[in-house]
């Protein structure tokens, strides 16, 4: 994450979960957490930018055992504030550099991850997720879709095809932030060398993809 990404959601950790209030979405984000709670159970999770633990609150009910991993202290504090359950651990850390002493998981998570990650370096990421995943381990990721008139317009394209958004906070401050709004085929072009059984449904809002590691 670029240092002005990290920033921008250590500042934004108190209003991050405001998003999640917007009426329309509601339809959408009732199923989010269905599948994440039938994703979770009794799984080993790893939770790749946690951030505030919304969906980490889902996953909790049900997993046997959760490993969040986020940039930002600020957005772990908020996350670290719910009743998680002692089977919970929320860790400070990098996405693109995960512990070498965490343990191999059966499943691993990035929600609202992966429109954060610049083309170049999604390679990068997987290289260093799927290290920390049992052969057969389950994905799971969900994000946005860009839909005219809702989404916050993309205010410039990197000659790679990376895009971003200018984010305005309440305090009224500005950041730029990286925000991709890939197509089904480039999620699974993307995932299809670490991945098999790779699906990806849209939903009106959303996009949700799944797989298993080779």
């Amino acid at each position: 994450m670029t240092a002005e990404m990290t920033a921008y959601y250590r500042a934004r950790a108190q209003e991050y979960e405001r998003i999640y209030d917007r009426p329309e979405r509601q339809d959408d984000q009732a199923r989010l957490h269905e599948l994440v709670a039938s994703f979770s159970r009794d799984r080993r999770l790893l939770e790749v930018a946690c951030g505030t633990g919304y969906w980490t609150a889902t996953a909790a009910r049900v997993a046997r055992a959760i490993v969040g991993i986020d940039a930002s202290d600020e957005t772990l504090a908020v996350a670290r504030a719910k009743p998680l359950g002692d089977h919970v651990r929320l860790l400070v850390g990098d996405a693109y550099a995960l512990a070498a002493d965490l343990a191999a998981f059966d499943a691993a998570m990035a929600n609202f991850w992966w429109s954060h990650v610049p083309r170049p370096r999604q390679g990068a990421f997987l290289d260093g997720l799927v290290r920390r995943l049992s052969p057969g381990a389950r994905l799971l990721m969900i994000d946005n879709r860009f839909v005219a008139g809702n989404s916050s317009p993309v205010s410039r394209r990197d000659s790679d095809g990376t895009t971003y958004q200018l984010r305005r906070l309440a305090s009224g401050a500005t950041y730029e932030i990286v925000k991709i709004f890939p197509t089904p085929d480039e999620v699974r072009a993307a995932l299809a060398g670490h991945f098999g059984d790779i699906e990806v449904t849209e939903l009106p809002y959303f996009w949700v993809a799944t797989g298993r590691r080779r």
